[in-house]
């Protein structure tokens, strides 16, 4: 399988279109990354409320412990102090799931925009690559065996354009059945030229 053109210019076009690819990842996921950085930080208030809700409840669960030991009202006395925490305690929780929520989008986000630079190569350039991977091989070993001239040949007059192959002979299609040596030259190295691959054997 070949990856690159034996022609210059075809090969330099490959190779500075396959380096805008690999740019093109990487400029996707660097700023995917940095978008997943920056939502993150829309977190932080949810840690601070979490943080706060925490230790109020369990400075408000002290508080409550210490006041119940007093006697005979001990217990009508640690009922607000509970209620307290408790509300506390709910604000933490609160704090937890905020941070979760931003967790999701930050994930949701980066996803979102990760699809469309790497959806645009897996199923836009990838396919072409290999699509023309495939033909170059299958070409190249095409030319090596001793009726792959005239297959070929046969592939130029299917797929080269018309003005291209009215350069070679004005009835091209009734040269290549004659078997005309030249015109089935002309169309083997025209089908190698159009894929960027050298003619000679």
């Amino acid at each position: 399988m070949k990856i690159y053109a034996d022609r210059f210019p075809t090969a330099l076009r490959q190779l500075l279109t396959d380096l805008l690819v690999v740019v093109w990842v990487y400029a996707a996921i660097r700023f995917a990354l940095w978008l997943h950085d920056l939502v993150e930080k829309l977190a932080v208030p949810g840690q601070k409320l979490e943080g706060a809700g925490a230790g109020l409840a369990d400075n408000l669960a002290d508080a409550g412990g210490k006041v119940g030991r007093v006697p005979l009202v001990g217990d009508e006395l640690t009922a607000p102090f509970t209620r307290a925490a408790d509300a506390a305690r709910a604000m933490a929780e609160a704090g937890r799931d905020q941070q979760e929520l931003v967790g999701q989008l930050a994930l949701a986000l980066t996803v979102a925009v990760l699809v469309f630079p790497l959806g645009l190569v897996l199923f836009g350039w990838l396919p072409l690559r290999v699509r023309w991977m495939r033909r170059a091989g299958a070409a190249k070993a095409m030319s090596a065996a001793p009726a792959g001239r005239d297959l070929l040949a046969l592939r130029a007059l299917a797929g080269q354009p018309l003005s291209k192959l009215q350069r070679i002979a004005p009835d091209v299609a009734e040269a290549w059945r004659r078997g005309d040596d030249a015109t089935v030259d002309a169309l083997a190295a025209l089908e190698l030229r159009g894929l960027g691959l050298r003619t000679g054997r």
